[in-house]
């Protein structure tokens, strides 16, 4: 029997539907994997979690993923399993009705006052026709608590909003909220999690990744051909998590989000590495056949 620990990107939540289901059914062992899920206590460093041996693989998002390798981390990537529609949040009672009137706002972010949020929304604004620079925002962390900052005036737009769970919170508090996607105006669609782990332990263990695919890839078909019984999985682990209107919305708009195409291309990452660097999220590219491989997923 092989461990494999599963760090998780956030707290356990729908996105890790696929991972509860194969451990309920007793796949993974079926298939000789011990599968440890960790959920962090806060927003989790995974690549440097690998590199001390806490863990043998993460999730993560494909900007995390180019930044790690333009650090020069040691980590590669090697599947993605979600693909959700994500972006700027705001409020319709804000006057916001269109990107470029993002211009000398107030942004909601976890990393400010780092460069992220500013590039995200100057993009936007650019895209829409508008005029900026990175001075033109004010940066406010809130952590994650997205909704809240909105709520009590502490910003005015917030950044980066996953619609499957931030846009679904905040309109089932009676927030008349909206939000503008990424893929709409101008910024790289990275609202996707995906696996990676080290080059070393990529090639040392081959055939458990391949299996952990393999079982990954049977729970998501268990969620879409028996949801009632996924549902119920997920409700038993998360402790009656949907026996709240709220949790059961989220568990709704998140089902749809889980992509049988474990694949991502190589142009996909190269678009991401050049708006990054052209938003100086990163210093140098790391170049995209670097830290990506489909080895895994496209026999």
């Amino acid at each position: 029997m092989q461990k494999l620990r599963l760090g998780l990107e956030w707290f356990l939540n729908p996105d890790h539907l696929p991972f509860l289901i194969g451990q309920r059914k007793g796949w993974f062992k079926d298939a000789g994997i011990e599968l440890e899920l960790i959920e962090p206590a806060e927003h989790l460093d995974a690549v440097d979690a690998i590199a001390r041996g806490e863990m043998e693989v993460a999730i993560t998002e494909p900007l995390h993923l180019v930044e790690d390798k333009a650090k020069g981390d040691a980590v590669v990537g090697f599947a993605r399993f979600l693909h959700t529609n994500g972006g700027v949040m705001f409020l319709r009672n804000s006057g916001i009705e269109r990107p470029r009137d993002m211009v000398g706002k107030r942004i909601q972010y976890p990393g400010a006052p780092g460069p992220g949020g500013p590039a995200i929304v100057g993009t936007m604004v650019r895209a829409d026709g508008g005029s900026c620079t990175a001075d033109d925002f004010e940066r406010v962390n809130n952590s994650f608590y997205h909704t809240d900052a909105l709520l009590e005036d502490k910003a005015d737009v917030a950044t980066l909003a996953f619609y499957n769970f931030e846009v679904v919170e905040a309109r089932h508090r009676g927030v008349d909220a909206d939000f503008f996607a990424l893929k709409d105006w101008g910024v790289p669609d990275f609202c996707q999690l995906i696996l990676i782990t080290s080059p070393a332990l990529l090639e040392e263990k081959r055939e458990v990744f391949d299996a952990l695919l393999k079982m990954m890839g049977r729970g998501i078909d268990f969620i879409h051909q028996h949801p009632k019984e996924a549902r119920a999985i997920y409700n038993e682990a998360t402790e009656n998590s949907l026996d709240t209107e709220l949790g059961q919305a989220i568990f709704d708009a998140t089902v749809p989000c889980f992509t049988f195409d474990f694949s991502m291309s190589e142009d996909y990452y190269g678009q991401l590495e050049a708006w990054m660097a052209e938003n100086a999220l990163i210093k140098s590219r790391p170049g995209k056949s670097n830290y990506w491989t489909n080895a895994l997923v496209l026999r």
